[in-house]
């Protein structure tokens, strides 16, 4: 299938103009296939930005990439305007630890985290790895940048850092080692009255709540931080507190790129929805995120009653 110069110089200027440009299905804040969601989940742990171009909003790219680079499928990563590979490639360099030098990035320091393990967990741990390994197998613990905790069967690669805990020898991730250090696995009865792991990670960031005094005294002070509004626009002409910005696609991105422990402080209506908005900042990486308890009816309410309520 021959290319288009139209969609050959959009895919130039695209790779030229970003030093990391992933081609993916979805964005990377919501992938649409499992490929392009490891590939993202693979780079969150590299770099803090990079672009990506979502190939299912732009039918020309979707089908112009696959000429572009000679490679059949989605998703496909560039680096400094040359093509990286796909999914399982990138998943491979990730393994050996080539991904470090391939994206410019220094390698973590190599730490050993502390894992504690109770007797019976440990027991039924080594049995499970006797039942579901076999050569060249080894049981992995891995804890994600959104802290999800997962214990699975693969071989050793480069990139893990082993821990002998209780007599179990685990597997862990350079990137997941602090985020696991001080975890406990203890052996539980389920509802279905089955035996299964609880994970406890005390390094895992909570979603703080916030009352409106608080809120109030936050402002009054010179503590700098992030005041965001996850209402409708509709509903921020509505009613508004007037240092509060309203989030948006573009409001978003930016976020996106601040350092981790950025304060950020969520408002909606009555609360829920700035629950859901802290718990997936929280998911980003993000450590030091809260909500307003009650939201702007709260404010309304209970500090300034110049705000319009609905």
């Amino acid at each position: 299938m021959s290319l288009d110069e139209s969609t050959r110089g959009k895919i130039d200027n695209l790779i030229t103009s970003h030093p990391v440009m992933l081609f993916m299905k979805g964005n990377r804040q919501a992938p649409q296939c499992g490929f392009s969601a490891k590939v993202v989940s693979i780079l969150d742990d590299y770099l803090s930005d990079y672009e990506t171009l979502d190939v299912l909003s732009n039918g020309d790219i979707r089908e112009g990439i696959k000429t572009y680079s000679s490679w059949p499928t989605i998703p496909q990563l560039y680096v400094g305007g040359e093509f990286l590979g796909g999914c399982d490639i990138i998943t491979e360099m990730a393994g050996a630890g080539e991904l470090f030098s391939a994206l410019g990035v220094e390698p973590p320091e190599t730490t050993v985290p502390t894992i504690n393990v109770t007797d019976e967990a440990a027991k039924m741990l080594e049995q499970a790895a006797a039942q579901n390994g076999g050569e060249g197998q080894h049981l992995h613990l891995s804890v994600s940048r959104d802290w999800q905790t997962s214990l699975s069967m693969a071989p050793q690669n480069p990139m893990d850092v082993q821990v002998t805990a209780n007599g179990v020898i685990l597997m862990v991730d350079q990137f997941s080692t602090v985020r696991a250090d001080g975890i406990s696995i203890t052996l539980v009865e389920t509802a279905e009255g089955n035996n299964g792991f609880k994970v406890d990670n005390p390094n895992a960031p909570t979603l703080g709540e916030m009352s409106v005094q608080e809120l109030k005294a936050l402002m009054d002070s010179d503590e700098s931080f992030e005041f965001l509004d996850v209402r409708t626009p509709n509903e921020f002409e509505t009613a508004r507190i007037p240092s509060a910005v309203l989030l948006d696609e573009a409001q978003y991105q930016r976020m996106l790129g601040l350092p981790k422990q950025t304060k950020i402080v969520f408002i909606c209506h009555h609360g829920p929805r700035g629950v859901n908005a802290g718990q997936q900042y929280i998911s980003q990486g993000f450590t030091n995120v809260h909500n307003v308890t009650g939201g702007i009816e709260a404010w309304s309410s209970e500090i300034d009653p110049s705000v319009p309520r609905y």
